[in-house]
């Protein structure tokens, strides 16, 4: 059986941890008085709700009720089981985990293997960009790249590589770093039927990083394909447990400074087309992996920016993702423009061909999306006919479905009008009978989902509400807690609940973070909400000492109870029973003292 990380060791990783430094890498936050504020990453809103708290260590969103420390942050956003995050958060804080017997860690979790696998693709990463620039073989790939216009400075930026002919040197050079080859089986970089053949032979090579920097996947370039079709000029590294390419941007990592900074992003269709545009200054370009966009990569650059400028292939594929681009991000709320590439095919064709100042020009003269999306419809049907205008409406009003304020969408209802000459009123009563349906069936599932989480929610009764009165005023919490036992508890939810703060007085470490570390998930939540709310905060003092009193109240009467019950059953028989029953009337006595003491 595997050892527990010691508590005294969480504590330690916790207390380390810079939690704004931390979530701050998942959403833009920004200070207010001695609290950092943000727009929520577990729900949509427009204004900011989520508060982060330097000092409790804490985070609380006042929209979803979101809450919790930096280990609850690392579990709810990265889907990280306990462990997991405990070992993440002490990286990150040079921390040694220790464990409660004193043993070894057990290296046998999912983390531990995605850390080695990432350790991995960093070598990997590192061999490839060595051929490209340095050994015989990749002459002609770096000649080739040079020749689209890459600098060298761009080409070690982004660490691009070159994967020899020889598809088993990959395989040769790793067994002599020492990795078995049960290990490199399971590493997406080589051949399944044939385990000793790198899986991206004779390739320009392209690193792909994860939002911290690391590598984690592979993009691998034929540069001279056969006319036959045969042979696929790009191999992407699959699905692996530590790369979800749905949830990874290309270049975010470098991109997120810029992204911030501007409150814009650029969206691109692939690694060469991102690349170009940094190599020319546009440094918040990201594109998507081998797919079209998805709603994570979406939400990804919505915690940092409320600009999309969307810079597809101006084929017809890429229009078509321009189209699914632009309702996705308008669901979310993010302003969109499209950059109309005029002299070029994407962005690296323009850099190369024409220059810095004609791809500066494009994006300069983005055009909003109702604009690009009107002018398509215009082209696409005839604007006097009836069934021309019919159909025009009903593309446009998915547009208008999901911008998100009532003012764009009666203004964009309006443009649509003017641009096919129709009757405005006809126009809003189709839309709203389109909609009527939509939204009762929305409706539906929105109560469904209520009534679930009011059924999955803890129920918190008058003793757990006065312990979280008691931890709101934690420098006095201490020595109330002394005074109390277990046994004053009914609420098994309180009864742990006061275990965990007992141990955290007995430790010598009564601190909110602490206190939250220890506790099971469905007591993290609303202590963190009662903590943020500020539900005891006015004369913290007197709640404490209220509260004490409830609960050592509450506890004799239940003693009373049993106490009176007990002697309603006794029949005394004997001297022995005699003596029995006097102790248990002079016990009731007592507590009948202490009770009327109290209601003075």
């Amino acid at each position: 059986m595997a050892s527990r990380i010691s508590k005294s060791c969480v504590d330690e990783i916790v207390s380390r941890t810079d939690i704004v430094s931390l979530i701050g890498e998942y959403c833009n936050l920004t200070q207010r008085g001695n609290d950092w504020w943000g727009c929520c990453p577990f729900h949509q809103e427009k204004t900011p709700s989520f508060k982060v708290s330097e000092d409790k260590k804490i985070y609380y969103c006042f929209g979803c009720h979101a809450g919790g420390n930096a280990i609850t942050f690392m579990i709810e956003y990265n889907k990280f089981s306990y462990v997991e995050a405990l070992q993440e958060l002490a990286r990150r804080a040079n921390v040694e985990i220790s464990y409660e017997d004193g043993s070894s860690p057990v290296v046998d979790s999912g983390y531990e293997r995605r850390e080695q696998y990432i350790e991995l693709y960093t070598r990997v990463a590192s061999a490839f960009n060595y051929w490209l620039l340095n050994r015989e073989g990749g002459k002609f790939a770096l000649k080739y790249i040079l020749d689209r216009g890459l600098t060298l400075e761009t080409i070690r930026k982004f660490n691009l590589g070159w994967s020899p002919s020889d598809g088993k040197w990959l395989h040769r050079f790793l067994k002599k770093q020492g990795f078995s080859d049960e290990f490199l089986s399971d590493s997406g970089l080589f051949s399944k039927k044939y385990p000793e053949y790198s899986v991206y032979t004779d390739r320009f090579m392209f690193p792909i990083r994860d939002r911290r920097g690391r590598v984690v996947a592979f993009g691998g370039r034929l540069l001279h394909p056969k006319n036959d079709g045969t042979d696929r000029k790009y191999i992407n590294s699959p699905e692996l447990p530590w790369y979800k390419k749905g949830e990874i941007l290309f270049a975010f990592d470098m991109a997120k400074q810029h992204i911030q900074q501007t409150k814009q992003v650029i969206f691109c269709e692939g690694y060469m087309d991102a690349i170009a545009y940094h190599q020319c200054g546009f440094t918040n370009a990201v594109a998507p992996l081998g797919t079209a966009l998805t709603e994570e990569q979406v939400r990804l650059v919505k915690r940092f920016a409320n600009t999309v400028l969307l810079s597809f292939d101006s084929d017809e594929a890429g229009q078509k993702a321009t189209e699914r681009a632009i309702l996705m991000c308008r669901h979310e709320d993010l302003e969109v423009k499209i950059i109309q590439l005029k002299q070029g095919k994407d962005s690296a064709e323009i850099m190369l061909n024409y220059g810095v100042d004609t791809l500066t020009s494009d994006v300069n003269s983005a055009i909003i999306d109702s604009d690009y999306l009107l002018e398509k419809l215009l082209k696409k049907y005839p604007k006097d006919t009836p069934d021309g205008k019919a159909h025009a409406a009903a593309e446009f009003f998915n547009y208008i479905d999901v911008l998100q304020s009532s003012v764009q969408k009666s203004a964009s209802m309006e443009q649509l009008c003017r641009g096919f000459n129709l009757n405005p009123e006809a126009a809003k009563r189709d839309f709203i009978n389109r909609k009527s349906n939509q939204r009762m069936e929305l409706e539906n599932q929105r109560q469904e989902r209520v009534e679930s989480a009011d059924q999955n929610q803890l129920k918190i009764g008058q003793e757990l509400r006065a312990l979280f009165a008691i931890i709101s005023d934690i420098s006095s919490a201490a020595d109330i807690i002394e005074q109390l036992t277990a046994d004053d508890f009914e609420d098994s939810s309180a009864r742990n609940l006061f275990i965990v703060l007992k141990e955290c007085c007995n430790n010598k470490n009564l601190s909110l973070e602490n206190i939250i570390s220890r506790c099971d998930k469905e007591l993290q939540r609303p202590i963190v909400e009662m903590t943020s709310t500020g539900e005891f905060s006015k004369n913290a003092a007197k709640a404490v000492q209220d509260s004490f009193v409830f609960l050592k109240k509450r506890s004799l009467e239940r003693k009373r109870i049993e106490l009176g019950a007990k002697i309603s059953a006794m029949s005394p028989a004997s001297d022995e029973d005699i003596l029995l029953l006097q102790n248990l009337l002079k016990e009731k006595m007592d507590i009948d003292k202490l009770i009327e003491a109290m209601k003075g």
